[in-house]
């Protein structure tokens, strides 16, 4: 949390009064020192001869020369010591007015943590370190907040996937237990059971592997091994990949790209965020409509842009689904739904490879935009 600061400006206030409030002792020094000369050398000077010769019974001229002995010659050091404990009471006075900003500075400081969204108050001349208090206090509590929401959202997402666990299972043990309690039953079903068997089982094994990959993303690591990698050849690729997926919805694919397209990032990570996207395109898409991908170099970035026809996205979720473990609430009831981690993850990966990756929806057009820089 690094914040920018104005040296020359933030405490331009405090200086200000600091100096003041020397030059008002230096003055105030000087003015005693002046004014006890003064009172020392006349009126003082005659109560003291007069204090002399009552007390002691001297008579005027033997109380004179003790007070011109004793006091007159000594004046000097008398205002000394008067000085100096008047400067000492003043540098007191100004330390402790002084220390009371440390004092602010440590409560506001206390308050960084609290849970009330009360602003920081400092003194006038401390305005500049309220400010930057103030500014901390409100990154924190987003932070908190972020992470707060971050959390529940995996907490629900746990939540669900153990319950969603819990319907496979069951319709696995259900079947296998019919098949084992009717030895005899007809080849026809009993070929039926265990298809819709295999099927759950499938079920079973994805939303597992879904609670692996919530391990491995927050344990993992990410690193890059770069390479110039053949563009237009891992897209092609990949959409013969995904035809037995699209073809069940009646799905297709265009890709419009140069076929001599290069971009230099990790072929292996690099595949997997395109993948992400094109299987939640597969996922969202209207049925029987074409997903289209394009690629082409502009302005030195390659520019990779998947696009599908599908419900569109509410501004507030489209700028979410980013976020680790978000899934578009109609996600949580289709079997295509995955943990909400796919396209965080291909968020990290394209920012680690220098490029930005942004999300747009309007009109039944869901748009993927992936920007990668062309030089390492």
């Amino acid at each position: 949390m690094k914040l920018k600061s104005n040296k020359k400006g933030n405490y331009a206030r405090l200086k200000r009064k600091a100096f003041f409030q020397m030059l008002l002792i230096t003055v105030t020094a000087a003015g005693t020192v002046l004014l006890l000369r003064d009172i020392l050398r006349g009126q003082i000077g005659d109560r003291i001869v007069l204090f002399l010769i009552n007390t002691f019974y001297l008579d005027n001229s033997d109380a004179r020369i003790i007070y011109h002995y004793v006091f007159r010659n000594n004046l000097n050091i008398i205002l000394l010591l008067l000085t100096l404990f008047f400067l000492v009471i003043l540098s007191r006075f100004s330390i402790f007015w002084f220390t009371k900003y440390f004092d602010e500075v440590s409560s506001g400081m206390d308050r960084l943590v609290e849970d009330s969204e009360d602003r920081i108050s400092l003194s006038p001349e401390m305005d500049f370190m309220e400010n930057r208090l103030n500014t901390i206090k409100d990154k924190l509590r987003r932070q908190k907040k972020a992470a707060q929401e971050a959390e529940q959202r995996k907490n629900d997402l746990v939540v669900y996937l153990a319950h969603d666990i819990r319907t496979p299972l069951t319709s696995v043990i259900g079947y296998l237990s019919l098949l084992d309690e009717a030895p005899d039953m007809p080849m026809e079903q009993r070929v039926k059971y265990t298809h819709i068997t295999l099927d759950k089982a499938y079920r079973l094994e994805k939303q597992i592997n879904e609670f692996f990959e919530i391990t491995r993303y927050n344990l993992q690591q990410i690193n890059l091994e770069k390479e110039t990698i053949d563009l237009y050849y891992m897209l092609m690729q990949m959409t013969d990949e995904f035809y037995p997926i699209l073809s069940e919805k009646g799905n297709t694919t265009v890709l419009h790209a140069d076929e001599n397209l290069t971009v230099y990032g990790d072929p292996v990570k690099l595949a997997r965020v395109f993948n992400n996207i094109l299987k939640n395109a597969a996922a969202y898409s209207y049925p029987n409509t074409e997903i289209v991908i394009s690629a082409e170099e502009i302005e030195g970035y390659i520019k990779i842009v998947f696009q599908n026809q599908g419900n569109t996205i509410p501004p507030d979720k489209l700028a979410a689904i980013f976020e680790k473990f978000y899934r578009l609430d109609e996600a949580r009831t289709s079997d295509t739904g995955g943990s909400g981690l796919g396209l965080s993850i291909a968020k990290e990966i394209v920012t680690l490879h220098g490029g930005t990756i942004v999300a747009q929806s309007k009109n039944n057009t869901v748009t993927f935009t992936v920007s990668l820089p062309v030089t390492p």
